[in-house]
């Protein structure tokens, strides 16, 4: 059947040749989606086995903001036919606002990409047990996050015919505005620019102020505020401004934890002070947790009120917290073990108490009767004038 003749057809029946265009390009455009998506999807499957993070989250952030893309494009195509043989007027603006669509669905892609692609390179690291800095990574994808979509609304606004530097000059004026109005919030953003470029913490770490009643596990550094989980699991919310003013230590970053004891035995004990003090030295020097690269002393240092006092000082090679208390308990266990071999003991607070009976004394006691004439004789005498 010629064309023309298909035409006349359509006329006959009350059918117009442009409604069968018009569904010719969703018919199509509806097939290009379901390919795409199959195609998409299958390549993503065969990505999988590589090593490589990026292509797989490439097209595992393509694949609906594509079909959105086919679809704008088709529609768009549709209502220009539309246009043409209807001339209205309300379809006019369908230019533009295919320009804007395909702007932000560009937009939406890279989105996607930014963010699977860092959870991608995360769950890499972690699968490889390598080290990471998630507060880096955090940064960075926000910060390319934010630049994507600002220069997305710049492009938008001038394909819509809004000026760029008019819109640049007024957000110029209007940020001192906004600054003066939001100043603890842009003290609190660029705050959290410092955290991210200083690192002075990373999310993980066990952080602690001494000028504040600040300490916990920080699970979140956001652009406003950063998120710490107490001790007893409580959040705590801090606004990313108030590291500018305080101190802040990070007991995470540790190379070793320091193990500091007195102990303190008898007097009694004195003559084997020497040898405890040795054999406990050597015992910490060949023990498995003890870092003997590091410093570390044992000393005879103090006649305490009721105990000869030493010390020990030295470093663990752990710096878990529970594990360091473990090795501590042990490194004790072994002191106790080391005094008792020599036959002395740990020490307590303890008091002696002299007791003198009266009588003992008794013969060297002045009587009440020497004692004053002891005193009388002591005193001058005084002159007494006679009447003139």
């Amino acid at each position: 059947m010629e064309p023309s003749a298909f035409v006349e057809l359509l006329d006959k029946v009350g059918i117009r040749s442009w409604v069968v265009h018009v569904f010719i390009v969703i018919f199509l455009t509806s097939l290009i989606g379901l390919g795409t998506r199959l195609a998409v999807g299958k390549m993503r499957k065969a990505l999988q086995r590589t090593p490589s993070v990026w292509d797989e989250s490439f097209f595992e952030a393509l694949g609906a903001p594509l079909r959105i893309f086919i679809w704008i494009v088709g529609v768009a195509f549709a209502i220009r036919i539309i246009q043409a043989e209807t001339e209205t007027v309300l379809l006019e603006a369908i230019t533009p606002m295919r320009d804007v669509g395909i702007i932000a669905t560009v937009a939406w892609f890279a989105v996607r990409f930014i963010r699977i692609a860092e959870t991608q390179i995360i769950a890499d690291k972690k699968a490889k047990g390598e080290k990471y800095d998630r507060a880096t990574l955090d940064a960075i994808a926000k910060l390319l996050r934010l630049s994507v979509l600002i220069t997305a609304f710049l492009v938008a606004l001038q394909n819509l015919g809004f000026s760029i530097s008019g819109v640049l000059a007024f957000g110029g004026i209007g940020g001192i505005a906004v600054g003066f109005a939001a100043k603890d919030l842009l003290a609190n953003f660029f705050g959290g620019m410092m955290i991210y470029l200083d690192r002075p913490f990373a999310v993980g770490d066990w952080i602690r102020s001494a000028d504040r009643e600040i300490e916990g596990v920080v699970e979140e550094i956001g652009w406003r505020r950063t998120l710490i989980r107490k001790f007893d699991t409580r959040p705590l919310y801090i606004p990313n401004n108030t590291f500018a003013n305080i101190s802040v230590e990070n007991p995470s970053r540790m190379k070793n934890r320091l193990l500091n004891e007195t102990i303190g035995i008898r007097y009694q004990d004195a003559p084997v002070m020497g040898k405890i003090v040795a054999d406990v030295n050597a015992m910490l020097k060949a023990h498995e947790d003890i870092d003997t690269d590091n410093f570390l002393m044992v000393n005879f240092n103090a006649f305490a009120p009721s105990s000869l006092d030493f010390f020990i000082y030295c470093y663990t090679r752990t710096t878990a917290w529970a594990r360091f208390h473990t090795v501590k308990e042990d490194v004790l266990l072994r002191i106790i073990a080391i005094i008792e071999s020599h036959g002395a003991q740990i020490a307590f607070p303890t008091s002696t108490l002299h007791l003198i009976k009266e009588n003992d004394h008794s013969d060297h006691l002045p009587s009440r009767r020497s004692a004053a004439s002891s005193r009388q004789s002591d005193q001058p005498s005084l002159p007494i004038d006679a009447d003139p």
